[in-house]
């Protein structure tokens, strides 16, 4: 310990336990049970760090494990002023500060049991075990004058629906050394709340018998938890009261609060949610409520178990205060450094202790306790709390900082009252600025007239001319489509280009970006693009217009929001499909691709029919995409080197004689046949076990039950499954003259989802 005078030590009770009358019988609740606790609670106790070296005196350690330890507060002899020291214990890892002296400074535990006598009686104690412990210590901040601590939680369970089990809980913080003085903590009125928890709940404050008051109550009427609310102490299931420590005892101010209980019998839900408690915590942050702490025995004191954290107001407590202006400070002033000032605290109980608190001076930071801890600091790193001027020049000086107007200005930056000589030099320097300006416009508009040509460069070539007179797709610029080109926005990409999602208007469309020199260019582009246009079905994707203002077009068509069949059967989106909906997916792709190969002016080849390129709507409605990627099919021109397709699905005698006919695309709808009623996707690495897995059985006359999709195979389907699979084996027949067209393949396809429906 340090000078201060040594005593007998009489403890100072901050956390004590007081009885209060029983409640009547009549309204059929138990009597209360008055548990006195004492916390303190504070705001952010840490509002700035310190961060200024050194934070305690030369040789003395200031961290135990991760809390700093500043003085006057210390872990060794020498190093801490009376009532200061802390035990910092390395059983823990990481090791844990409490405050030291635990026969004063401690937290006491009573459980005991407690039942009803008379409807007059109060509550007599059974059982009663008693433990204590030191009080642990969070942090501590010596520009607040504030240390954080644990403090306990009182709790009252029922074990029946007559008898109470209690946890009563005290803090007491110890005295100096004399019976006249004070403890150097003190509870912050202003930073804590009181709280209770629990189904019924009355929570008293006072320091005696007669003057305890009631701080706040909750209560659920007829025990209904939909009425509590998480993060709520509005009184259901959780109330909050303000701290008051207008009562005193000789020894100093007492705060004390209690969960009132009462237990009714007609109440089903105290028989499984027995506890309320009652505390003094953090006002901000300290304790959220959850109704989950309405259940259970002792759950909320689970959530703390090292106890809920509250804030004392910690100050030097003795025979004095501060000195007057040009008085002799005392013997054991605590402010030695310089650059330091006392302030009048308001620790300790008045008639017999004074208190003071100690700081640095304005534009210095750190510990005013400690020799030297106050240091200057910078105020030109802190420019939102010391204002310069942007004109002015912020310079720091020792005890505060100056802020100079720049070269060429007069008056004072702290003001913000800089202003310009503007001298001839000035005067040159502006109009030479305005020439700049101008040649800087004239370039802009150069470049803004050759970005213009080149934009049209670009419209012309490719086919704008054409589409203007043909007047049947929308022309879009090229401000309103490039600003979807973003990575964010990229929804898929494959052999012809990228997807990207966006709006135009109030239409959400799919804008397709083709790598360049895969479109054909100028009157074949436009030619190719009023075809397309002209393709109107609903099982097709509609091409809504394109922009040609761009190296290479843009192509929009409507956006389908359930995606492609591949997403819906493969990928990590994908959802369950019933027999039902994938019959009628299998329908309309086929209908689209009917309607393409036979329907239309002029014949349409996709080349590269797979699932992913039939999209789905919101109701699941098959829509054929991408066949703008196949040539145009015109006159003899059948030989074609430059579809692009996936060699997964695409036609074997395609591949090896070059010749495009619909018939390629029958084939590579068999292959998505097989896919919607297996659910395996069909890969070209492995010699497509799919595709051979089902000619396989169709060759050994076997049904192929053991390859659907377990989704669907139920017994009353599997001979519409088996009849589907019969349908894809024969579009994969290598021979290509007994394939059956689409027109044929789409009439079964409907007539069997018109069967499913009849």
């Amino acid at each position: 310990m340090s000078s201060s005078p040594k005593g007998q030590t009489q403890p100072t009770t901050l956390c004590t336990t007081m009885p209060t009358p029983s409640r009547s019988r009549s309204s059929r609740p138990l009597p209360p049970i008055l548990l006195l606790i004492l916390a303190a609670a504070a705001a952010p106790a840490i509002a700035q760090p310190d961060v200024q070296q050194p934070i305690t005196r030369p040789g003395c350690p200031d961290k135990c494990g991760s809390i700093s330890i500043p003085f006057p507060f210390g872990l060794m002899p020498g190093c801490f002023r009376d009532g200061f020291e802390i035990t910092c214990d390395h059983s823990f890892d990481p090791p844990r500060a409490f405050l030291a002296e635990p026969d004063t400074n401690r937290i006491t535990v009573t459980e005991h049991d407690e039942s009803p006598l008379s409807d007059d009686s109060l509550l007599p104690y059974t059982n009663a075990n008693t433990s204590s412990r030191p009080i642990e210590l969070v942090d501590v901040s010596v520009v607040n004058s504030q240390a954080r601590v644990y403090a306990p939680i009182t709790s009252g369970c029922s074990t029946n629906s007559s008898s109470y089990k209690v946890q009563d809980t005290a803090m007491s913080l110890g005295r100096l050394g004399l019976t006249e003085a004070a403890p150097p903590f003190a509870v912050s009125e202003a930073l804590n709340v009181v709280v209770g928890v629990g189904w019924k709940v009355g929570v008293t404050a006072g320091s005696s018998y007669t003057s305890s008051t009631i701080a706040c109550t909750s209560e659920l009427a007829g025990g209904r938890l939909d009425d509590a609310r998480n993060g709520s102490c509005a009184g259901r299931g959780c109330c909050e009261g303000a701290l008051r420590q207008d009562q005193e005892y000789s020894y100093g101010p007492v705060t004390g609060v209690s969960p009132a209980l009462s237990l009714q019998d007609s109440n089903a839900l105290w028989k499984t949610s027995p506890c309320s408690y009652a505390m003094v915590v953090e006002k901000s942050g300290g304790y959220n409520f959850s109704t989950a702490d309405l259940y259970g025995d002792r759950t909320l004191p689970g959530r703390f178990p090292r106890g809920v954290p509250v804030v004392l107001d910690f100050a030097i407590v003795g025979d004095a205060a501060c000195p007057a202006k040009g008085q002799r400070p005392p013997p054991d002033y605590a402010c030695v450094s310089n650059n330091s000032y006392c302030v009048n605290g308001t620790v300790g109980t008045a008639g017999y202790a004074l208190s003071y608190v100690c700081k640095c001076a304005e534009h210095y930071e750190g510990n005013p306790y400690i020799v030297n801890g106050c240091q200057d600091i910078d105020e030109c790193k802190f420019p939102n709390l010391y204002y310069c001027s942007s004109n002015g020049i912020c310079k720091n000086r020792l005890g505060g900082y100056d802020c100079p107007c720049k070269p060429g200005m007069r008056g004072d930056g702290k003001l913000g009252q800089c202003v310009e000589k503007f001298p001839l030099v000035a005067k040159v320097i502006v109009g030479t600025t305005g020439c700049i300006f101008v040649i800087v416009v004239i370039i802009f508009l150069v470049l803004l007239h050759k970005e213009k040509r080149k934009t049209r460069e670009f419209y012309e070539k490719n086919g704008g001319p054409t589409l203007e007179k043909a007047k049947i797709i929308k022309l879009f610029k090229k401000e309103e489509l490039v600003p979807i080109l973003k990575k964010r926005n990229l929804i898929g990409k494959g052999g012809f280009g990228k997807v990207y999602k966006g709006n135009i208007g109030n239409e959400l469309v799919a804008v397709k970006k083709p790598i360049k020199g895969n479109l054909l260019e100028k009157e074949q582009f436009a030619n190719e693009v009023i075809i397309q246009s002209q393709v109107i079905h609903r099982n097709i994707v509609r091409l809504i217009g394109c922009c040609l203002e761009v190296n290479t077009p843009l192509l929009v068509y409507e956006f389908l929001s359930n995606g492609s069949l591949d997403d819906i059967l493969h990928s990590d989106r994908k959802k369950p499909l019933n027999l039902d909906i994938r019959l009628s997916i299998a329908a309309e792709s086929a209908d689209g691709l009917a309607y393409m190969h036979s329907k239309t002016n002029t014949k349409i080849l996709h080349g590269d029919v797979k699932p992913a390129n039939i999209l789905l709507d919101d109701k699941f409605v098959a829509k054929i995409s991408d066949f703008g990627i196949s040539r145009l099919i015109a006159r003899e021109q059948q030989h074609t080197r430059y579809v692009i397709g996936d060699k997964s699905y695409m036609d074997p005698v395609y591949l090896q004689s070059g010749l495009l006919t619909e018939k390629s695309d029958v084939y590579s709808f068999g292959v998505v046949l097989l896919e919607l009623i297996s659910r395996k996707k069909a890969t070209h690495s492995d010699s497509n076990s799919l595709v051979n897995g089902f000619l396989e059985a169709h060759t050994r006359g076997e049904r192929a039950t053991e390859l659907f999709d377990n989704e669907i195979a139920v017994a009353e389907d599997l001979e519409l499954l088996q009849n589907l699979a019969g349908m894809a084996v024969e579009c994969l027949n290598l021979n290509v003259d007994q394939r059956p067209d689409m027109t044929v393949i789409a009439h079964r396809l409907f007539k069997m989802n018109q069967s499913r429906h009849s």
